[in-house]
């Protein structure tokens, strides 16, 4: 039996990873979270969302476990949560990073990760909030170097 030839591989793009689970990109999925969202918790992911972009200008947006938005320079950054009451920041190494300011106010017992939460009314640094992005992305490029 003859096989049909296969078609050319413009008919089939490669999918980056952050669009294999759902077939669209992680920034489109994020944006739809934000108009979901709507009210206070909406306005408060879209603004920190920006800030993170702003304090690194080479973040990647991603989309994983099941609807989780994702900043990421060399590793991950941070998470972005919604909850009723609250806007979590999950640092994934914020243990690891200066906090002048003290941003941080949630998951502080933990070894490795530190959390903002925010919530209704409140407002964030922006100038120490860039510091926190761009220290996260200095630490993860410190440790793909050492690799």
């Amino acid at each position: 039996m003859v096989q049909p030839p296969h078609p050319p591989p413009e008919t089939h793009p490669v999918k980056t990873k952050h669009e294999q689970a759902t077939g669209k990109p992680a920034s489109r999925l994020i944006d739809q979270r934000i108009r979901e969202l709507k009210g206070w918790r909406g306005e408060t992911l879209a603004r920190m969302r920006a800030l993170i972009l702003e304090g690194d200008p080479e973040m990647t947006e991603e989309w994983k476990w099941m609807g989780t938005p994702v900043w990421s320079h060399h590793g991950i950054v941070c998470t972005g949560e919604s909850y009723t009451k609250v806007v979590k920041l999950t640092f994934a190494r914020g243990a690891s990073l200066p906090d002048p300011a003290s941003l941080f106010n949630a998951s502080l017992d933990g070894k490795v990760r530190r959390a903002i939460d925010i919530h209704e009314g409140e407002k964030v640094d922006v100038r120490a909030f860039k510091a926190l992005v761009k220290a996260a992305v200095a630490k993860n490029g410190a440790s793909t170097k050492k690799r």
